[in-house]
């Protein structure tokens, strides 16, 4: 597995493919650690619910879908994604999303 660069923000998430609707909040604690639940309306077939579970992220941190990457769990509900160049407040809103509150 390779390092993630320093300009990069890793968020752990869980996965809920074939949801009712698309909804990014709430906390799992999944393998790597602490994670952000997103459901998604996308089947898991062919990688549809981690292109989904993608788009999603990033329009909840309101950054272009095109700076967030899928770094490992291509086929797990557990997924490590990779924002590229992320704002410094960043951590702050996926901190709200996963936990409720600003800290």
């Amino acid at each position: 597995m390779s390092v993630p660069p320093q300009d990069a923000l890793t968020v752990a998430v869980r996965v809920k493919p074939g949801a009712s609707r698309n909804a990014v909040g709430g906390r799992f604690d999944g393998t790597y650690g602490p994670a952000l639940v997103i459901a998604v309306h996308a089947p898991a077939v062919d990688g549809r619910a981690t292109e989904a579970a993608r788009r999603a992220l990033a329009d909840a941190l309101g950054v272009r879908a095109a700076t967030v990457s899928l770094r490992t769990g291509a086929t797990s509900r557990d997924k490590l994604f990779l924002v590229d160049r992320p704002d410094p407040e960043l951590a702050d809103v996926l901190h709200r999303l996963r936990d409720g509150s600003a800290g």
